[in-house]
This record gives structure tokens, C-alpha cells and sequence, in this order.
């Protein structure tokens, strides 16, 4: 959702009474003190109309009361339904009309507009989850699979633009202003909707213009592992275009669908964000507009042909919302236009987009035109924040067909959510290279150098969209609606020339880096000696794509061995110079010292299972059921304790690592009805499976066994509902024997900076037969 900047709280009461206090305020944790009024708003939203007659009280109302939890289970895995069974059988009946503190507790519900019931709501906030006694599983569940990408707590309307994308598993997808990520996870679940194909020819880029945020989101992607996603580093109003290479030319990358949620005012979180009563102002909205509009405008100049870009603000500003859209629209000239959603979402509530709009300065002075505001005022007032003049255009532009989503329609935050589908390539992209030819050619005359170097526009290769499109740099240089300045009578060469050159973009400048200086990504070649090993090793598939894979270093030992799809490989190797990457690819091997000794120095890692598994074709040791129990609750358990079927598998394999694959039984419905892989090391004498604590919790679930840890952290697990307690081996610290628990953790940089975890190459000696 948008963004805004917070600062810390000032004079704040120190100490436990403080803590207390934020506890008590639920949702609004840390804001106590803050009464829930602001005349200001009510008075701006009164005089906009945007809320229907007679249900003003009730929208107040509705924004001074907490905010629903929700979360939505992650869809793309083809275990979704059994978490969603889990939830169902498990915990929703447990907490079902549930009296805590004297409030009562509803049964979750599924959110009706979302498909499959994969999200749910409840009117339990995070204190009561936190806190209460009766909940506590249920809190587990939530943090538990929520670590392991399982699912997502994320406020409801923040569901909707990705839905309303259309995402399909080809699409190139630019997350615009993405972090902290939750609706980018949304896009790369449904990336892969089918998990059967491993590397889709889609991707998602995420991008945020905070460095530090860029690692929140890079946490959000990695819970998914998956090979198609991108996070960089960038000013989303000019966030660089890149090239990527077709058929051995250049060409330029035009996204399919485009996520533009821009930093906004807020206002629509007042149910969360308790400050925001505080600190509202109309001002709020005007300083941000003019940011807003040149990101869309960004966003728009890289949309293919025939794609779509949802804008979307947790705003109920028409200044930042309709008023974008229609300056967006006028500027377009026919290339945009809006979308009609209104079958897309059935059972989601929304209020038309307006058509007209005032606009008010924080002094409560209100201005309807552009030519009533004072000269004095124009730099903070720009004509593109009012409503079109001529009634045939602004009826031309549908604005009726943008969603506003109001709190007290189905008790979720206020947000506003656009669809445009571009029709033809933007004018001033068609206008722009020939001026840009024209401007290089003169400016290398005076210095008496030699031509510029043709811009892509003049590149044969290009096609049609790329030519007239070429390096976007704007409509004519007026993205917040300034006439374009006349040049004075007399002027120079020099002088008109550079005023010709607005309407290009600034001639390019060398990328400035900030935050953390990353890691290069160094591909592999074909013949690459550590495939020499991990070839004959794991019998890899004739088809098994060696370009794919990446590793952070250029010199030495590689520690660790992404993966990341063809198609982001092309958008990497081409475009270094221009992006700032901070994170990419998907971990397939990690490097074992001892491993060499049994034939292969890497061993698998499981965040890459389900990506590497469908072209490993030895090492696998197909499990029932009760194997998985017991591989995931005992530490390193001997091979006799396998099931027949698995024991004679594993007594033919060497020592090193290996997959345990899990295959549904139609005939069992009892048992999971979803495929499970899982790393592991087959020892000596023994055999572990080399998972993240959390995931094994999932998995347990997953088969029946209640995963519990009380307060005191003697933790007990309870199989089919109590009839045997099993002692709790899960909790032991794994890295004895080199599990990487950091596996499961954020690797802000794919893992070679926090050190590599390996399992000992002895690992089973303390046992004495098989």
C-alpha cells in the first residue's frame, strides 16, 4: 500500500507503563494517547461527496474502530488446500465464539470477493492473538506459517490491485514502489499457479526507492522460493529502462503488468496508523500529487501495448487519486484508457470514481479551477490537481470506472485502485527521437566531437514500439502539467536548442549507488568444473539449464548456487550498468567441505527443492507418512527406523545428500493430498532431513501432528489429538550437525556474507548398524 514517512514519536512516556498502555490500545499500539478527531477531515470529506448520503456517521464510525486481522493463505502452492483444511478443522473451530476480556471473539470468515477461500478476516486484533492464553496455538500457526511463506497477514483491500492485474504465468511484471512486499508476493504466487513448470517465462521486478526497505521486501520474496522475482533498488519516477536481448539483437524491455501503489497521504489507514488522526492535512495530498503523477507516467512508458498497469493509493484523496488518473488520461492523448473492473472482484464493495472535485489548502481556503488560484500559490497548486474543464472529455475518461473502497462498506481500510490499458504507444514517445537525434547531432558539432552514439530509437532491431517508444523520458517534460516555456526573441542557438531538449529526457547520468555495495552475480558456463561433480552425483537431466545458474563471487570458492529463470538471466547480463540489484535467484546448493569425500562438494538446499527437483533423477528416496514423522521429530534417526520400503532405498544409496520425496496417495485421503520434498543426508548409519524449523512444523501439520510450544519453551507435540506425546526433537538446535536453521531466515545477500551452514561429512557415525 502507499507509503508514507514516519517520524518517531516525540516526548513519548518511557517505561513499563508505556508498554502496558500500547498494549492495551490493540491495533493502535504506541498511540494511546491519541484522540480519534480531526475536524479538518471530516469537514474536507463532508464538502467532497464522496461518501453516500446518510452514511457519513457510519464511515466515522468505521475509522475509529480497530482494523480486522486478516490473512491470506499463499496460493501458489499446491498445498493451499490443505493449510486451508488445517485452518478450517483445527483452529477456526477452536476459537469459534470465544469470550476473551468480555469481548467476544466471531469465527473467521472468508473474504467473499477472494477466489477459492484463500483469505479470511476476524474481529480479533493482534493484542488479543498475542496475548491470550486460549489463542496461543493459533498465534504459533500464524507466526510459524507465515515464516515458512505459507501465508501472509496482510490488510484486505491490499489484496485487490494484484488480483485486479490479471496475472498469467508469461507475464513480465514491474512491481513499481513494492516494498514491504506483500502484494509483491501475491504476484509471484500467482507466477506460479502451476507448480508443475518450475521456471515460468514470467518474472516479477520489485523495486523501491528506500534501501533498507529493499531488504524488508527481499525478505517477503524469499519466503517463496522462487527463481522469478528481481528485487532492485530505484527512484520509481525514473527507474532506468532496461534491454534485454531477442533473437541476438537489442531490444527494450516492456513490461505486461505493471503494480504502481505510490507513496501516498494514507488517510484510508486510520484504522492501523493512529498518527495519521494527528497528523492529517490537506497539504499532505498536494506536496505528494506531483510525485504520484510521474510515477504513473513512468509506469505508463514502459507498459507494452495491450498491457495493464493498476494505480492503486490507500488515499480517499481525489487530489491523489482521480485527479492522477485523469491528468494521466488528458496527457495519453487516446493511448491509455480506463478499464471497467466492476465484474472482476463479485462480493467487493466499491463506490464509483467522481467525476468533480474541489480542492482545499490547509488554511481550509477551497479552490474549484485552476485560474482561481493565486499566482502566489502555483507552486504548490498545479493545474493537472483539478478536474478536466470540458464536460465531453472528462465524460470520455470514464473516471466512474475507478474503485473506491470505503471502511464502513465491509469493515477493511479505506483504498483506491485504478485499471489502464494502454491502446497505442504513448505521443511523446513517438515525437521524442527524432528532437533527440537532432539535439545529439548539434550538441557534438559545438563541441566539435563526433556524433553521439545512435539513441535506441535509431537501432534497425528495435521493433515498432521500441522505435517510437525508444529511452521514455516523459510527456514533453510536463508531468505536472507546466505550459511549456517560450523561448525569448534573439536567443541563442544554444539557448532554443536547450529548450527544444525539454521535451527529451536530461541526457544520462552515471547511476548513483546507495545503501550497501552488493555482491556481483557471476554466472556459470556450461562447462563450468563444479557441475563436473554435481552432474554424475545427482544424474541431472540432459535438459537441465547450466546458464541459469549464479554465485555471488568472482574469485575463490563458490560457497553458494542460485538458480534464477532464462528469462531474468537475459534482463541481468544486460542491463548491469544501469539497475542496482539487491537481490535475485533462488538457492539450489550450498557447498560442503566434507562432502567431497562421498563424490559431490554440494549439497542441496531446500529452498530450491521444488525448483531443482524435476531434473534430479538420482539421490531420492521416495517416503510414506509415518518416514516423514519420523524423519522431522527425531534428530538423526537410524535407517532401521524407516518404513521397509525406504530402508532398502536409502541402504543402496552412499553417504551425502539426498531428496525425500513425499507422493500423494488418491486412495488415502486421510493422508496429505499434496507432494512434499525435503533436503536431507544420508549417513553412516543414519539419515536426517536438513529443514528449517518452521517449515518442519508446516510439514507436521501437514500430516496430522499438533505442533505446540509452550511459554516456558518445554515444547510438546501431540499427535491425532492427544493420544501420544511425542518429545519435541524439533527444538533441538539442528546446527549440531550443521542444518542450516539460517536457511529458513533472511539472506539479505543470497547467503554468502552470513556464512555457510554445512552438515558434517560423519554425519550417523554414533550409530552401530543399519
Amino acid at each position: 500500500m502507499g507509503k508514507r514517512s514516519r517520524q518517531r514519536q516525540k516526548n513519548q512516556p518511557a517505561g513499563r507503563d508505556n508498554r502496558d498502555d500500547r498494549d492495551n490500545a490493540g491495533w493502535g499500539a504506541g498511540y494511546a494517547d491519541i484522540v480519534k478527531e480531526n475536524k479538518l477531515f471530516e469537514h474536507y470529506y463532508k464538502e467532497q461527496g464522496l461518501v453516500p448520503d446518510g452514511e457519513f456517521e457510519q464511515f466515522m464510525e468505521a475509522m475509529r474502530e480497530p482494523l480486522p486481522a486478516t490473512i491470506r493463505i499463499t496460493g501458489y502452492k499446491s498445498h493451499a488446500k490443505e493449510i486451508l483444511h488445517c485452518l478450517k478443522e483445527k483452529y477456526f473451530k477452536d476459537i469459534q465464539e470465544v469470550d476473551i476480556d468480555g469481548q467476544k471473539i466471531e469465527a473467521p470468515q472468508p473474504l467473499s470477493w477472494y477466489p477459492d477461500e484463500q483469505a479470511w478476516h476476524t474481529n480479533m486484533s493482534r493484542k488479543i492473538i498475542r496475548k491470550s492464553p486460549l489463542l496461543e496455538k493459533f498465534h504459533q500457526f500464524l507466526v510459524s506459517e507465515t515464516e515458512s511463506g505459507n501465508i501472509s497477514r496482510q490488510e484486505a483491500v491490499s489484496m485487490i490491485p494484484p488480483l485486479l492485474l490479471k496475472i498469467e504465468s508469461h507475464h513480465k511484471i514491474l512491481d513499481m514502489c513494492a516494498a514491504p512486499g506483500s502484494k509483491t508476493a501475491q504476484l509471484i504466487e500467482m507466477l506460479h499457479a502451476d507448480m508443475d513448470v518450475p521456471f515460468p517465462e514470467g518474472f516479477v521486478i520489485a523495486n523501491d526507492v528506500d534501501n533498507k526497505r529493499c531488504y524488508l521486501l527481499v525478505h517477503q520474496a524469499k519466503r517463496l522460493n522462487s527463481p522469478c522475482i528481481m528485487v532492485v533498488n530505484h527512484d520509481a519516477s525514473c527507474i532506468p529502462t532496461l534491454k534485454i536481448d531477442c533473437n541476438g539483437e537489442k531490444d527494450i524491455l516492456f513490461y505486461d503488468r505493471i503494480l504502481c501503489d505510490v507513496p501516498c497521504s494514507g488517510d484510508g489507514t486510520m484504522r492501523k496508523n493512529i498518527d495519521v488522526w494527528k497528523k492529517w492535512t490537506t497539504s499532505n495530498s498536494l506536496h505528494l500529487h506531483g510525485l504520484q503523477l510521474r510515477i504513473a507516467v513512468r509506469g505508463v512508458e514502459q507498459l507494452a501495448v495491450g498491457g495493464r498497469m493498476v494505480y492503486s493509493t490507500c488515499s480517499l484523496n481525489p487530489i491523489e487519486d482521480e485527479a492522477v488518473i485523469a491528468a494521466l488520461l488528458e496527457k495519453s492523448e487516446g493511448a491509455l484508457e480506463l478499464a471497467d473492473s466492476s465484474a472482476d472482484l463479485p462480493g467487493l464493495k466499491w463506490m464509483p470514481g467522481v467525476t468533480s472535485w474541489k480542492l482545499m489548502t490547509k488554511e481550509g481556503q477551497w479552490y474549484s479551477d485552476w485560474s482561481d488560484v493565486p499566482s502566489s500559490r502555483h507552486t504548490q497548486i498545479r493545474p493537472t490537481m483539478f478536474p478536466p474543464k470540458d464536460p465531453e472529455k472528462r465524460a470520455s475518461m470514464h473516471l466512474e470506472r475507478c474503485m473506491r473502497i470505503l471502511p464502513h462498506h465491509q469493515n477493511t481500510g479505506g483504498f483506491f485502485v485504478a485499471v489502464l490499458v494502454k491502446k497505442a504507444p504513448m505521443p511523446w514517445n513517438k515525437r521524442y527521437p527524432k528532437l533527440r537525434k537532432e539535439v545529439s547531432s548539434l550538441s557534438a558539432a559545438q563541441s566539435g566531437g563526433s556524433p553521439a552514439a545512435p539513441t535506441p530509437s535509431e537501432t534497425p532491431c528495435l521493433p515498432k514500439q521500441a522505435v517510437e517508444e525508444g529511452e521514455v523520458g516523459g510527456p514533453e517534460g510536463k508531468v505536472d502539467g507546466e505550459a511549456e516555456e517560450e523561448v525569448p526573441k534573439g536567443a541563442s542557438l544554444a539557448q532554443e536548442t536547450a529548450a527544444k531538449q525539454v521535451c527529451g529526457p536530461p541526457a544520462a547520468k552515471k547511476m548513483k549507488l546507495f545503501g550497501y555495495k552488493e555482491d556481483p552475480f557471476v554466472f556459470l558456463t556450461e562447462d563450468d568444473p563444479v557441475f563436473t561433480t554435481i552432474q554424475s552425483f545427482y544424474d541431472l537431466s540432459p535438459d537441465f539449464p547450466k546458464l541459469n545458474v549464479l554465485t555471488r563471487t568472482h574469485e575463490g570458492k563458490k560457497r553458494h548456487l542460485y538458480m534464477v529463470s532464462k528469462e531474468l538471466r537475459n534482463v541481468l547480463l544486460n542491463n548491469s550498468e544501469r539497475m542496482k540489484v539487491i537481490n535475485t535467484g533462488v538457492k539450489v546448493w550450498s557447498r560442503n567441505s566434507d562432502g567431497e569425500e562421498f563424490g559431490c562438494a554440494f549439497r542441496l538446499a531446500q529452498e530450491g527443492i521444488y525448483t531443482l527437483q524435476p531434473y534430479i533423477r538420482s539421490r531420492i528416496i521416495r517416503v510414506s507418512v509415518e518416514d516423514i514423522k519420523v524423519l522431522l521429530t527425531q534428530e538423526n534417526p537410524f535407517l532401521s527406523k524407516l518404513e521397509d520400503d525406504a530402508h532398502a532405498q536409502a541402504k543402496k544409496m552412499v553417504m551425502g545428500s539426498i531428496v525425500l520425496k513425499y507422493i500423494p496417495n488418491p486412495n488415502a485421503p486421510a493422508e496429505p493430498q499434496c507432494p512434499i520434498q525435503l533436503c536431507g543426508w544420508r549417513g553412516k548409519t543414519s539419515i536426517r532431513a536438513f529443514v528449517p524449523r518452521n517449515e518442519r512444523f508446516h510439514y507436521l501439520r501437514l500430516l496430522g501432528v499438533e505442533v505446540f510450544r509452550d511459554k516456558q519453551g518445554l515444547g510438546q507435540k501431540q499427535k491425532d489429538g492427544g493420544k501420544e506425546e511425542v518429545e519435541d526433537e524439533v527444538e533441538k538446535d539442528t546446527e549440531e550437525e550443521g542444518a542450516a536453521e539460517n536457511e529458513g531466515e533472511l539472506d539479505m545477500e543470497n547467503g554468502d556474507k552470513n556464512g555457510s551452514s554445512q552438515p558434517k561429512g560423519d554425519s550417523g557415525k554414533q550409530g552401530t548398524s543399519s
